[in-house]
């Protein structure tokens, strides 16, 4: 499976938003601001994983040197 952080969810919210905007359906263009929000909460929760793993990585191998 591929980690798209989001980004799928961010590009077809975008394009539900301007359908909406440009058919006027204000749901849709709701429903679209809505995805676009969700894909950026998990790009961003991404985001915050691997800079955990990081961070942990670096501490196991500083105590790793220290024995």
């Amino acid at each position: 499976m591929v980690d798209d952080k989001g980004k799928k969810d961010q590009v077809k919210g975008g394009v539900k938003e301007k359908t909406g905007k440009l058919t006027g359906d204000k749901e849709k263009q709701t429903e679209g601001f809505l995805e676009k929000a969700k894909g950026k909460v998990k790009e961003a929760a991404s985001d915050a994983k691997e800079t955990a793993e990081g961070v942990k990585n670096a501490v196991k191998k500083d105590s790793d040197k220290e024995k």
